[in-house]
């Protein structure tokens, strides 16, 4: 395609875009090589040999679909209906399959692979390999700072979730290791490929997950799935003070900034800088005095459509406010223009204070600090706040933001716009008055040449103002591109969904007019409780299309460990949903002392060249990212030696996770009651080995 000549106009364009899709598959395939195959199945349609030995063809499923030269069909693109029955089919229902075979790479080798068939007939002289042996067995292989690829090992229950359309919201419940993220995932780069709402340069889709560590630990598997361009974020990443934000100390400030509610009041304090004013102003002009009284106040204040934000509504007020003194003011003579007019009333300093004072510039920052720290303000934005409340969400420091200012926030920046959007709006309408005017002078000096020939139909044209804004079209500047995930988006996908707020709802919905969502959560490991049904739950926050799947096979944590975890949860949430797990690792879990963490450590790094090992313990002992626990560089022989392979976190960032080994530190400091008992739950279930508990007894 480089090779071919560019062209001209949409021939052009069309060039670039195939060169375009084209490095994007030809960087999946290099990516995988041979992986990029993940299977074959027999269809059942011949009644022949479930192997396809008999003649009948194998149609073999690949990460990207993939033709030869002649057209011949090689791989099936997984996401395709025609790939449906390779993960959905089951001995209940085999979707019109005689057999089906995987295949596990290794280095660009096939290492192992394993067959079911689904016919009886198809099973008479063919010894097939134990349906479940080979998959049990990789569910235990060793983890990496990476999730690992398990787009060849999904199962019938995750890929019909992952399938499922995307009008409304879907929730996906699971308990732990049930394979939540790997549906979310999937079902992402699903949605991108079938549904037309979701492709490129049509609305896009958002993930959402809940912590840093979290999106570095998936971050590999949608590119290896053939999609790049996926935004993806945390909460903390849809305002700019996020980043720096603590925790909210104060447990009932905590919960008064929960609420929904609590967001409205951005709305009552952003009108407050929208009262047109009630008394009149004389506005003195060279030639005449022009009288602005209350009702062409109001007048220009309705200018803006509903919806625009506060600062760009600023702009368009106060030209509404130039045009009304305008054809207001007494002509005096011929020689005194509109222009001057407008001129001498915009340079007016009364009728700047005047109009600063009645609609401010504002900052969101500011807006959100004011609320914190004028109580008579916050009083009158919200109005249903005891004056309790209201005493107790006062603080001294406007800015000390905690994550439980952030959707105030959001909805502040939201609501009041860019400040600078004005300006930029003025710059770039001059720069395109002063392109019309080169062009006219341009297309002007080719009509006087063309009046030299018989160029008749040639200057009707170039006169035309069609003409004119096409060619203007390529000569103006750009405007400049909006926040990333500022959105619309078309979809969004919201992972550990079960911890968000009905405040930080809030920021997803104003990112998603569609009201198209995937939820992924698990109702027992909320840790503030989760009493409702998510149906419930969501309509709260203005979600009334809502289905529920639920996913309760245990894939990842082993049975030993999960026979430890479950009277954990269950003391504090006797009806949570407690998955069953498929496979035993044949260690039990171990107990000991806290002085015994780096020999734990050491004897097993000692004996497992691979994998990943995790110490989860209380927030206090533990930093904002995480970090290698305390003497592991001595206890293994230098920081070279661990590489790594250990890592120190909360219960918290911990969540979404997994680890071979898991060492719990003194869980009884998780706290109490249901928070507690969620971190511990939480953070026993990441093991897909081995677990170790060490307590200070």
């Amino acid at each position: 395609m480089r090779r071919q000549p560019g062209g001209h106009g949409q021939q052009a364009l069309d060039r670039d875009l195939e060169v375009h899709r084209l490095t994007g598959r030809l960087r999946t395939m290099r990516r995988f090589g041979l992986d990029l195959c993940l299977g074959r199945m027999v269809g059942d349609d011949a009644g022949g040999d479930a192997s396809g030995d008999d003649g009948s063809a194998p149609t073999y499923i690949g990460r990207a679909g993939l033709t030869d030269e002649t057209g011949r069909r090689l791989l099936v693109d997984w996401r395709s209906p025609v790939a449906e029955p390779f993960f959905g089919a089951t001995h209940g229902d085999p979707m019109g399959l005689a057999s089906r075979r995987r295949y596990r790479w290794t280095n660009g080798r096939v290492t192992d692979y394993w067959d079911e068939v689904f016919t009886p007939d198809g099973l008479e002289g063919h010894a097939a390999l134990d349906d479940q042996s080979a998959f049990i067995a990789s569910l235990g292989g060793s983890r990496s700072p990476r999730m690992r690829d398990v787009l060849g090992t999904i199962q019938a229950d995750q890929d019909a979730i992952i399938r499922a359309g995307s009008r409304g919201a879907l929730v996906v419940d699971g308990g732990p290791g049930t394979g939540k993220t790997v549906v979310a995932l999937h079902r992402t780069a699903y949605l991108l490929y079938s549904d037309p709402r979701l492709g490129h340069r049509r609305g896009g889709v958002l993930f959402v997950g809940p912590h840093q560590p979290y999106l570095d630990y998936v971050a590999d598997v949608l590119p290896s799935l053939g999609e790049e361009g996926v935004a993806t974020c945390t909460l903390r990443d849809l305002v700019p003070e996020g980043a720096a934000a603590g925790v909210e100390r104060d447990a009932e400030v905590a919960r008064l900034k929960s609420s929904a509610r609590i967001v409205q009041a951005v709305e009552a304090a952003v009108r407050h800088y929208e009262a047109p004013p009630s008394r009149g102003l004389m506005i003195e002009t060279p030639w005449a005095d022009v009288w602005l009284d209350a009702a062409d106040w109001a007048e220009a204040f309705d200018a803006p459509e509903a919806g625009t934000p506060h600062n760009e509504g600023r702009g368009q007020v106060w030209e509404a406010l130039i045009e009304i003194l305008a054809d207001s003011h007494d002509e005096v003579d011929e020689s005194v223009t509109d222009a001057m007019v407008r001129r001498a009333l915009q340079q007016d300093a009364d009728l700047r204070t005047a109009f600063n004072r009645a609609w401010p510039l504002l900052d969101a920052a500011g807006v959100v600090g004011d609320l914190w720290t004028v109580p008579a303000y916050l009083g009158a934005c919200a109005p249903w706040l005891e004056p309790a409340e209201v005493e107790a969400l006062q603080r001294t420091d406007a800015t000390a933001w905690t994550l439980s200012d952030l959707p105030l926030l959001d909805a502040a920046r939201q609501r009041i716009g860019d400040p600078e959007a004005s300006a930029r709006r003025r710059r770039r309408e001059a720069e395109a008055a002063s392109a019309r005017d080169e062009m006219g002078t341009v297309i002007d000096h080719l009509v006087n040449a063309m009046e030299l020939d018989d160029g008749e139909g040639l200057m009707t044209m170039l006169r035309g103002e069609d003409v004119r804004h096409t060619l203007l079209e390529h000569t103006t500047a750009p405007p400049a591109d909006p926040d990333a995930l500022a959105g619309p988006f078309a979809h969004i996908v919201v992972d550990e969904a079960q911890e968000l707020t009905d405040a930080e709802w809030q920021m997803l919905l104003l990112r998603c007019p569609s009201r198209s969502f995937t939820i992924v959560g698990d109702r027992a490991q909320a840790r503030h409780g989760f009493t409702e049904s998510w149906t419930e739950r969501l309509a709260r926050i203005g979600l009334d299309r809502v289905g529920v799947a639920s996913l309760g096979v245990n894939y990842r944590t082993p049975e030993e460990v999960m026979a430890a975890a479950e009277p954990v949860i269950r003391a504090a949430l006797p009806d949570a949903n407690v998955p069953t797990s498929v496979r035993r690792s044949g260690v039990p879990v171990a107990y000991g002392r806290i002085a015994e963490l780096d020999a734990v450590l050491e004897r097993w790094l000692d004996e497992h060249d691979d994998g990943i090992a995790c110490v989860i313990e209380a927030a206090s002992e533990v930093g904002a990212d995480g970090g290698d626990p305390p003497g592991r560089a001595d206890a293994a022989g230098g920081p070279a030696s661990t590489a790594g392979r250990v890592r120190r976190l909360t219960p918290e960032l911990a969540k979404g996770l997994e680890f071979d080994l898991v060492v719990l530190v003194d869980p009884d400091r998780f706290g109490d009651g249901i928070e507690g008992a969620v971190d511990r739950y939480v953070a026993m279930t990441r093991a897909t080995q081995q677990l170790v508990v060490l307590t200070s007894d």
